[in-house]
């Protein structure tokens, strides 16, 4: 996806709003290089080559825009209790996810006409996932998680896929996001932690 201009949005207070990407296109520039910075960094994580191969996340156009709807998820819930600023860049970040969805449609080919409903479907789809991964979180609920998970990603599927290895995941991130400083945050420098390799197998007794 290419980052592009991002629309001004809400504040970053609990997630009750839902309009934030139909604002007017603008950008704080004090913000710029910090807000590429991060999002930057939380794009590169939503791409790690683990999560697909070992988690069970489909690499393909919306098992990309899965992992990184949840990047995106993670650093929200990080900076609702975060300064100003702190919450201002996640809301930038937000925007700038959005922006390149438009980008990324438009890229494909779709008509001009159609890009706005696609969008709102597209935001529709973020924030249910925010609310009902929020809902699971919150209550440090790894099952409900993981079959939030598996209701999204895998919507159509006659076999749920085991998303329990995503919920740990996330449920890792969330607690490695936790233990950032303000500072971290507020500069752009906030990471997500790598996929945890699988254990390996003791060796059968003789």
């Amino acid at each position: 996806m290419q980052q592009g201009q991002r629309p001004a949005g809400v504040k970053n207070e609990a997630f009750p709003e839902k309009t934030m990407i139909f604002g007017l296109f603008r950008k704080k520039n004090n913000n710029q290089a910090i807000v590429d910075r991060q999002y930057a960094v939380l794009t590169a994580a939503a791409r790690m080559p683990e999560i697909y191969e070992r988690l069970n996340v489909p690499d393909t156009v919306m098992g990309r825009f899965e992992m990184l709807s949840i990047a995106m998820i993670l650093f929200f819930r990080r900076t609702r209790s975060s300064a100003t600023s702190g919450q201002e860049i996640a809301q930038e970040i937000v925007d700038a996810f959005f922006q390149d969805i438009d980008y990324s449609i438009r890229e494909l080919g779709i008509g001009d006409n159609s890009v706005p409903k696609r969008m709102k479907k597209l935001a529709g789809m973020f924030y249910g996932r925010l609310e009902a991964y929020s809902k699971a979180m919150d209550t440090g609920d790894t099952e409900a998680l993981a079959l939030a998970l598996t209701r999204n990603i895998y919507p159509e599927s006659p076999v749920p896929a085991d998303m329990s290895g995503l919920a740990g995941w996330m449920m890792a991130a969330e607690a490695h996001l936790s233990a950032l400083s303000e500072e971290e945050i507020a500069t752009g420098s906030a990471t997500l932690p790598p996929v945890a390799s699988p254990p390996v197998a003791s060796p059968p007794v003789a």
